[in-house]
């Protein structure tokens, strides 16, 4: 694949990604109320605005404000440059890494965006579960984010089976 698909794919993967995350989250931010929680189909889904100053599931959202100003802007930012490095300058990139590459890519940009507008943290709305059963609360970055890891990890199991 060349330079120009790949930026093409990355450019449609990212559009797509931030624009529905930024567009969910405004949503979120306009029509939720903080700690207020709205359920639907039979408490399976759960929407409830935070404000999340860590990482996924709040890690590090104790750490003093420099240092998490520090980490999660400046540390996602440096390694952000270099998965978009990557993906266009690598010399043999299966299509389906490049589009996890992608998700992750974008998925990460949208929540530094929220970092870098937010004064330091991201905007989370989404908790989906059963019973006890539940997750923490996340956005739709974190799921391009999560879906470009499961399918790394299913391109890496693939190519192991291979060999």
């Amino acid at each position: 694949m060349n330079i120009r698909s790949r930026a093409a794919l990355l450019s449609i993967v990212g559009l797509t990604c931030i624009g529905g995350d930024q567009v969910t989250k405004w949503i979120a931010k306009t029509h939720l109320q903080s700690g207020a929680t709205q359920s639907f189909l039979g408490d399976t889904v759960r929407l409830q605005l935070a404000h999340n100053y860590g990482a996924f599931l709040s890690l590090g959202d104790s750490l003093p404000a420099n240092w998490r100003q520090v980490i999660w802007s400046g540390g996602v930012g440096c390694v952000l440059l270099a998965i978009l490095g990557f993906s266009l300058f690598a010399k043999s990139l299966e299509r389906s890494l490049l589009l996890a590459l992608a998700l992750i890519f974008a998925g990460g940009a949208s929540n530094l965006y929220d970092r870098i507008a937010y004064d330091g943290y991201v905007i989370d709305f989404l908790n989906v579960g059963v019973g006890w059963l539940r997750t923490g609360i996340f956005n739709v970055a974190d799921m391009g984010i999560t879906t470009g890891a499961l399918i790394v990890l299913w391109s890496a199991v693939r190519s192991y089976k291979k060999q």
